[in-house]
């Protein structure tokens, strides 16, 4: 069975950091894209970072650009999730995501470009 399976998240002031992993096990997306959502309580998931097959290509909402890295390590089917300078409107609980396409080069923020789910890592960002 695919799985994803986030980890990294926690109660944090702002303007600290956190880096976020997401897990993969299952299948191999190492050719896949890649990406991290979020919602907050009362709010729609919204996309956050993602990632082409390759790692040369990346997409951030812009709310958090000059903020947030996302990269991979393909050896160990692992996404991260950068957060540098978090504010409070980034408190959410985190999704990682992969997609069944292999080989995009672009780099899609819709959610229904992704077909797998991880459950989220809760994020907390205090003022």
């Amino acid at each position: 069975q695919v799985q994803l399976v986030e980890s990294g998240g926690g109660l944090v002031q702002a303007g600290d950091s956190l880096r976020l992993s997401c897990i993969a096990s299952g299948r191999d997306f190492s050719s896949n894209v890649m990406g991290w959502f979020r919602q907050a309580p009362g709010k729609e998931r919204e996309f956050v970072a993602t990632i082409n097959w390759n790692g040369r290509s990346t997409g951030f909402a812009d709310s958090v650009k000059g903020r947030f890295t996302i990269s991979r390590d393909k050896d160990k089917n692992t996404l991260y999730l950068q957060m540098n300078s978090l504010k409070p409107e980034d408190t959410a609980v985190y999704y990682c995501a992969a997609a069944r396409a292999q080989y995009y080069t672009g780099t899609p923020n819709y959610a229904g470009t992704y077909d797998y789910w991880g459950q989220g890592t809760q994020v907390t960002v205090s003022s």
